[in-house]
């Protein structure tokens, strides 16, 4: 029961990043082609990709990441090469989980 009831929140928030970068990319806010929206963040505070995954229909998000800065950095990018910054950030801490074996009910 809570896995289906994580798994429909963070479904329900992945479409409300859908909705984000639509509605970023028609005002033309923290919106463009990747490389140049990545070339914002990437190099000037060194992070690395440390995540990817699909988001909505036929987008992909991605997550950046700077052990150095501390900082991280959240994109959505659409089919077309459009990338949005959806958020960013300083003052990471990453967390090791334990998660149960697959089939596992617990």
């Amino acid at each position: 029961m809570m896995k289906i009831r994580i798994r429909q929140l963070f479904a329900l928030s992945l479409g409300f990043a859908g909705l984000i970068l639509v509605t970023q990319a028609r005002a033309g806010i923290d919106c463009g082609p990747r490389d140049r929206v990545l070339a914002r963040f990437v190099e000037p505070y060194h992070q690395t990709q440390r995540a990817i995954g699909p988001a909505g229909k036929d987008m992909v998000m991605e997550t950046f990441v700077s052990d150095l800065t501390q900082s991280w950095s959240i994109t959505v990018t659409t089919p077309q090469g459009d990338a949005c910054l959806i958020a960013s950030g300083l003052g990471l801490d990453t967390l090791a989980l334990v998660l149960p074996p697959q089939g596992d009910p617990a």
